[in-house]
């Protein structure tokens, strides 16, 4: 199964930091950074907000794991937004696209 993960990030930089060590790991075979995120959250019993830098990133359910393992080791939030969305279709050349980028 391919997903989408969407991930926050508090900067540009860490964004960049993060997306270079899924693609460099294979956890990804694809991350857009996206600047200029307005968020609004619940944080520690109060309304919050920050602006940040959003990770679409794409890949297979069976790399979810070590993605979030690799987003919490490099990432500056005690609880970082790491969610994943199924892909539910796709072009088929894309999606090979994903199976061999994501290959050993």
């Amino acid at each position: 199964m391919f997903i989408v993960i969407f991930i926050t990030c508090v900067n540009k930089n860490q964004a960049k930091k993060i997306a270079a060590g899924l693609i460099s790991a294979k956890l990804a075979a694809c991350v857009n950074i996206v600047g200029g995120v307005e968020s609004l959250f619940w944080w520690e019993k109060k309304v919050d907000r920050a602006r940040e830098v959003l990770l679409i990133v794409k890949s297979r359910k069976t790399k979810f794991a070590g993605i979030i393992k690799k987003v919490k080791s490099l990432h500056s939030y005690s609880t970082p937004e790491i969610i994943a969305l199924p892909i539910i279709g796709g072009d088929k050349d894309y999606l090979k696209w994903i199976n061999e980028s994501l290959a050993s």
